[in-house]
């Protein structure tokens, strides 16, 4: 399925357009050329027995601005591949086949190589678009970054969003450049050795713009339900077909190296094989092997099994999952709260931060006190560590608090800068959320551009979201919460390229360089080698990990976590260590809150 195969979305033929709609519970549709102009007008579409519409337009192309009209509603098309007047105007054509066939010399990197930087296109830069991020290449390739991972860009109403609201998945927002800008920046991303990923939300749609309902109810389904609104119905071949094309789309015809699948524990689909198996079995078999694609899962559910590998290491379905669990423990440790789902995670907290680090996953089917004993996740310990991503902050756990704090205004420094050193360093893959190199203190706020009743729902409901946290049970504390669909709490959100600037901005900046530098020379080499680990406790409040290819154990990490100095065994290369740590014949004396890590060699 190349992208002139794509069923859905307008194509550029010769001197004309042909233009498609899947809409089955309607008899008639048009298209309308240039709507509202002087040189408006209006063709009937021929309807198959499938439910499909389409037309050849001639003397249209590139730039032709376009509605479907269905019974008197003039809407967007749902595949649009731009929105030049936002998600609610006339769609526009993008010859995206001219896209996926410019010369392009680039391959990606191999999934051990990667270093991921989340960042929002609309708050990352003081500018807020793809040139904006273009302009700070260097800064994240001089920081030991190897893939950017842009925040979801499906075009949403308004001017500001996080992207979760998106309505039409193959458009690019508006708010951030053309397509073409786009595309400049991947160009410039891979020209500097940077692979871009793009987080996708294939769970739900936005609850403003989307008319889909309107011509294919069948699109979705009451059977079950998410928390964002009405599910998607995947038992359908079309619905199957638009979003393994839109993923196809996205990699293909703009170039993407790889994909975040947003909250696919909220997929429901009984077929087999499942959407999400189908989607990596097409995108692996259309795309790979010329090339390095990558695919990565949120998934609360904790499914060890969409994470297999084959007999001989190689990625047949999803390369990692964005662990959680590293998170949420490392969050419990240097803040101690427990609220919410922290509250699955203070049980033996140094106990579980070793499980994350040897096995994945914490939750392996254990009862969830969050979800009131609900069980929780699958077997984990067999993957290799490549197959967990690692974090200490990203855009749902600094974003999703009240006031947006990050970490540096939340725990000691010291301890903060321990737990990076342990995820930048360990081999799952790390994580970075935009500014965090440099212990970034503006907030990641929650925020939108809805208006009128819509606007008073999501303000509200975020206000109700907090009610069970006590720093909000009382209803003027709740009101304190920052408006979402203020400007100013967008901007409040925006980096501030200053603090990296500043004295402790390069202090911070230049730790966390040196610690990717060492990750690329010691540790990457590694990881494909790297089969399991087994952890070791010392005491309460301490452990060590060993990771082993099929021979040997090649990698050591030792923690303390505890008040009182604890003796480990060190038989190998010192690498990195953090203040007041001792190391003398084979042995390493580890004071409070401190680590190490150590190379193994082959019969150390």
């Amino acid at each position: 399925m190349s992208a002139r195969g794509y069923r859905f979305g307008p194509v550029v033929e010769g001197d004309g357009v042909r233009f498609r709609l899947w809409a089955p519970a309607l008899a008639e549709v048009r298209v309308v050329i240039n709507p509202g102009a002087a040189d408006e007008r209006v063709h009937a579409l021929t309807a198959d027995a499938d439910g499909w519409h389409e037309a050849r337009v001639a003397d249209t192309g590139t730039g032709t601005r376009y509605l479907f009209d269905i019974e008197g509603l003039r809407v967007p098309d749902p595949a649009s591949r731009f929105q030049p007047e936002d998600a609610l105007g006339p769609s526009e054509v993008v010859d995206t086949v001219a896209f996926a066939d410019r010369a392009r010399t680039w391959r990606g990197r191999p999934w051990a190589e990667t270093v991921l930087y989340e960042l929002h296109v609309g708050t990352f830069s003081p500018t807020g678009d793809y040139a904006g991020v273009a302009a700070k290449l260097d800064h994240l390739v001089e920081t030991g970054v190897t893939a950017v991972e842009l925040m979801p860009l499906a075009d949403f109403p308004g001017t500001r969003n996080w992207g979760y609201d998106g309505v039409l998945p193959f458009a690019p927002d508006g708010a951030y450049g053309r397509p073409e800008d786009l595309v400049a920046l991947i160009d410039a991303a891979h020209a500097k050795g940077l692979m871009v990923f793009l987080d996708v939300v294939y769970n739900h749609f936005g609850p403003e713009g989307n008319f889909l309902g309107a011509y294919a109810p069948a699109f979705f389904t009451d059977d079950w339900h998410t928390p964002w609104g009405q599910a998607i119905d995947f038992r359908r071949p079309e619905v199957r077909r638009f979003f393994v094309e839109n993923a196809l789309f996205w990699l293909e015809c703009y170039g993407f190296d790889g994909l975040r699948l947003d909250a696919v524990h909220a997929i429901a689909d009984p077929s087999r094989p499942d959407i999400l198996t189908e989607l990596a079995a097409l995108v692996r078999a259309e795309l790979e092997p010329h090339r390095h694609v990558h695919l990565v899962l949120e998934n609360d559910a904790n499914e060890a099994h969409r994470l297999e590998r084959g007999v001989t290491g190689a990625v047949h379905g999803y390369d990692a999952q964005w662990n959680d669990d590293v998170h949420h423990i490392a969050h419990h440790l240097l803040t101690g709260e427990d609220a919410a789902y922290y509250a699955d995670f203070t049980a033996d907290p140094v106990g579980k931060l070793a499980r994350a680090l040897a096995e994945g996953f914490i939750y392996q089917g254990e009862p969830s006190v969050f979800r009131d004993g609900e069980r929780r996740g699958e077997a984990s310990g067999h993957l290799p560590p490549a197959a967990f991503v690692g974090f200490v902050q990203n855009h749902d756990q600094v974003g999703n608090r009240a006031f947006g704090e990050r970490l540096t205004t939340l725990a000691e420094p010291a301890r903060l800068e321990l737990m990076r050193a342990l995820v930048l360093l360990a081999p799952a893959p790390p994580l970075l959320f935009m500014g965090e190199e440099w212990d970034a203190t503006t907030p990641f706020l929650f925020f939108t551009d809805f208006h009128d009743d819509l606007a008073d729902a999501v303000r509200e409901g975020r206000r109700r979201e907090f009610e069970r946290f006590p720093a909000f049970a009382d209803p003027k504390a709740r009101e304190t919460i920052p408006d979402p669909n203020a400007a100013a709490t967008c901007e409040r959100s925006r980096l501030d390229w200053a603090e990296a600037d500043s004295a402790a901005g390069h202090a911070a900046l230049a730790r966390t360089r040196k610690l990717l530098a060492l990750r690329h020379r010691e540790i990457v080499p590694l990881i494909s080698q790297l089969v399991g680990a087994q952890a070791a406790r010392h005491g309460e409040r301490a452990f060590s990990v060993r990771w082993h290819d099929t021979a040997a154990p090649r990698l050591q990490l030792s923690v303390n976590l505890g008040a009182d100095t604890v003796a480990v065994g060190a038989p190998g290369r010192l690498l990195h260590r953090c203040d007041g740590v001792v190391e003398d014949a084979g042995e390493a004396r580890l004071p409070a809150w401190t680590l190490g890590w150590w190379r193994l060699e082959p019969g150390s």
